[in-house]
């Protein structure tokens, strides 16, 4: 079934970018007007983030995203045929932090949102960077699109670790230099070992893993995020946070992402995944002091 997916899947990916982004409007009417997929999720979280903007601006704002939610898709489906030059040509990077650092002998944590498109940037910084680069991902329930997937982020030469997994699978790469990539504003499954800060003015949890492992490491910390040019053309942009991680006080480091990542999404606020349930989880008192 894998091969079969795959196969049909290559062959929609070679179809031309404007072609392609005809489908995308198409799936956008189907999921937004039609099916209405986690709109209430959407306007909800745009609702806590942007309480002073009037409902119909929030409304403009989500319907931006819906349309690079699906963009973000088709074009990571046309990464299964596209070439190098393709890749570079549609989303460009200075690395010249990168190199400094990497002539430093220092190791690299860079620190992402969920920022479009991010599958995008995961493939087109190892054709520029001079580090050896890992991922980390968490394993879909689908066997089939896991492997796709799989396929699809590791086609430039990341490595990939399965985050249900990370310390032992980390294990090999403990003594080389190299560059981990991670999306560090995910939902932490358990809040009452999450560090909460205010976001957007409101109490929410951050997972801890990024800053103990960088602190750990003695790896400079490196915060990106992506702007679009036009339609297919993004930039990416990387920001010096820390060389020395271990000398900063505990949970400075993630305050300085949480600042970090809030402006990011004030400026751009349809480029940031508001499907995605940010605030489901309540502050309690026994979870410690919002920072």
């Amino acid at each position: 079934m894998y091969y079969i997916v795959y196969g049909l899947l290559y062959l929609v990916s070679l179809l031309p970018l404007r072609v392609l982004y005809i489908i995308s409007d198409l799936f956008y009417l189907l999921v937004y007007h039609v099916i209405g997929y986690r709109k209430d999720v959407v306007m909800h979280n745009l609702g806590i983030a942007f309480p002073e903007k009037p409902v119909e601006e929030r409304k403009r704002i989500a319907k931006k995203f819906y349309r690079n939610f699906i963009d973000t898709f088709i074009e990571t489906i046309k990464l299964i045929s596209a070439n190098e030059t393709f890749i570079k040509k549609h989303c460009q990077v200075d690395v010249g932090i990168l190199t400094k650092l990497h002539r430093e002998g220092k190791k690299c944590q860079v620190h992402l949102g969920h920022n479009f498109n991010w599958e995008l940037a995961n493939v087109v910084v190892p054709y520029y960077s001079p580090y050896m680069q890992i991922g980390i991902y968490m394993p879909l329930t689908s066997k089939l699109f896991d492997r796709l997937f799989l396929k699809i982020r590791s086609r430039s030469g990341v490595i990939l670790l399965p985050a249900t997994k990370i310390s032992r699978a980390m294990i090999p790469y403990r003594h080389e230099q190299y560059l981990l990539a991670l999306i560090a504003d995910q939902n932490p499954g358990v809040p009452s070992k999450a560090w909460w800060f205010h976001f957007f003015g409101r109490p929410t949890p951050f997972v801890t893993g990024p800053e103990k492992n960088a602190r750990a490491n003695q790896a400079a910390v490196v915060f990106a995020y992506l702007t679009k040019k036009k339609r297919g053309y993004y930039q990416i942009h990387f920001e010096l946070a820390t060389k020395e991680p271990h000398e900063m006080k505990e949970t400075a480091l993630t305050a300085q992402y949480v600042t970090f990542l809030e402006n990011v999404i004030r400026k751009n606020p349809e480029m940031w995944l508001w499907s995605h349930r940010r605030w489901k989880h309540e502050w309690k008192p026994e979870y410690g002091e919002v920072k």
